[in-house]
């Protein structure tokens, strides 16, 4: 089968460029600059006095207070990169916003771990954004135990996917969180536990953001165990009557065929015989397993790459699933992962990655509205991807603050130390990950 491209086209944002701008005269040149710098300077100086109001209502006692200022918090991080700010108040708005995870109602908690999660992709990897996970964590897996409100559980599991992609440095503090995820849908039973079903959005939340922190794994570094409790479980999340749950399941199954694991769970479980009849007879039986759990998740993804529209079912959704099942198949049979363009101003983002398209998804997510800003001057996200905009002369503005200039300058700034860790971790993952694909054939069921 020939090698087919998926574009997922975006509408993009337009730069206008006018060079008749430059003809003016020198002399109305400089003083029209020195009016724009003077104007700019006090615009930003608003925006830091209306931020500094807003972190001061998350001391007030009025519910609705905090919620409306978390909200401002979020606009304001999503309109720009608030580095000068989180440079003086970074603390402080940490740990409100972690007093409200402790002692808000569903959406307030909501809010604070969307402003948590910016904090993080703000500073970037470094000793703030560590000490982000560190005093998180533990406030956060208590939150999403307590309660059933599906948004409020959601949005602290995209929060906690988010400080430890960024965060984390250790593979343990990663799978430590996915483990978290892991015990929303499957939680750990007890003579005292009351169980409660979770609902669809709930499940594809764990999912999506379970997927995320996968893609920063070495997955051979994971337990043949984990891996058959995880694939099992997407397995039948396949059949699921909801649309937006299958769409994750396969999505996370896409990673785990890119990263080769199965095939190494399947091999294990081959070559594990140590001589005894009765540990050969469990390999096989595992092997054996395996194989049967590879040709089920081929008979479903081939499924519901054609799947027909149910009653009621939305048409966006419906194609949304065919064609994400249509490029796992074409992976599963092919090897071939889907390559996606996104326009940003005038430049282009490309993945050529199920691990890479996940993240983008996931992030594109997480910021809504703020995506494009901070693709475009968020260097450690243009770090994550690959990503260069052209028109990206931040240094060369007489518009940056000096604070900014040496973030950027610096070489032991937050920049240079987030651009010096995920080099390194891709470093890692180039190194370690088997890149293979998934096909089920006759002659490798017998191999």
């Amino acid at each position: 089968m020939g090698k087919r491209k998926t574009q997922r086209k975006n509408m993009a944002m337009l730069d206008s460029d006018d060079d008749s701008c430059n003809s003016i005269s020198s002399s109305s040149t400089m003083r029209s600059d020195r009016m724009s710098v003077s104007g700019t300077e006090e615009v930003e100086l608003n925006k830091d006095s209306l931020l500094d109001e807003a972190v001061d209502a998350l001391y007030e006692k009025r519910g609705s207070t905090r919620e409306k200022a978390l909200s401002s918090i979020i606009e304001a991080f999503n309109s720009d990169l608030q580095r000068q700010f989180v440079e003086k108040k970074f603390a402080t708005l940490l740990h409100q916003c972690l007093n409200s995870i402790k002692k808000g109602s569903s959406k307030e908690i909501s809010l604070a771990s969307h402003v948590i999660g910016l904090l993080a992709l703000t500073v970037g990897p470094g000793d703030n954004a560590r000490e982000i996970l560190e005093e998180s964590i533990t406030p956060i897996s208590q939150a999403s135990k307590s309660g059933s409100e599906s948004s409020k559980i959601a949005s602290l599991l995209e929060c906690l996917a988010i400080i430890t992609f960024v965060g984390g440095v250790d593979p343990e503090e990663t799978e430590k969180s996915m483990q978290i995820m892991w015990q929303t849908v499957h939680p750990k039973l007890g003579s005292n536990v009351v169980t409660v079903k979770p609902s669809s959005a709930v499940i594809t939340a764990v999912v999506s953001a379970w997927s995320f922190l996968l893609t920063t794994m070495d997955g051979w570094r994971l337990s043949p165990k984990l891996w058959q409790e995880s694939i099992a479980y997407l397995s039948t999340l396949l059949d699921k009557d909801d649309r937006l749950v299958r769409i994750a399941a396969g999505e996370a199954l896409a990673v785990i065929f890119e990263m080769g694991s199965l095939e190494k769970f399947a091999a294990e479980a081959k070559g594990s015989n140590d001589g005894s009849i009765s540990e050969g007879n469990k390999s096989k039986e595992g092997f054996s397993h395996i194989q049967g759990l590879r040709g089920k998740i081929l008979n479903q993804v081939r499924g519901l790459s054609v799947e027909a529209g149910g009653k009621g079912s939305a048409k966006k959704d419906l194609n949304n699933q065919r064609n994400l099942f249509k490029d796992v198949l074409e992976f599963l049979e092919d090897g071939y992962c889907p390559e996606t363009s996104l326009k940003i101003g005038g430049d282009s983002l490309q993945t050529s990655t199920w691990s890479q398209l996940i993240q983008l998804n996931f992030l594109k997510h997480f910021l809504g509205g703020g995506f494009t800003k901070h693709m475009q001057e968020n260097e450690f996200l243009q770090d994550v991807f690959g990503f260069t905009p052209k028109r990206r002369n931040l240094l060369g503005s007489e518009h940056i603050s000096n604070g900014q200039k040496r973030m950027y300058k610096s070489p032991n700034s937050v920049i240079s130390k987030a651009r010096t860790q995920m080099l390194n971790k891709q470093r890692m993952q180039s190194k370690d990950r088997n890149f293979g694909h998934f096909s089920v054939n006759a002659g490798d069921e017998d191999s």
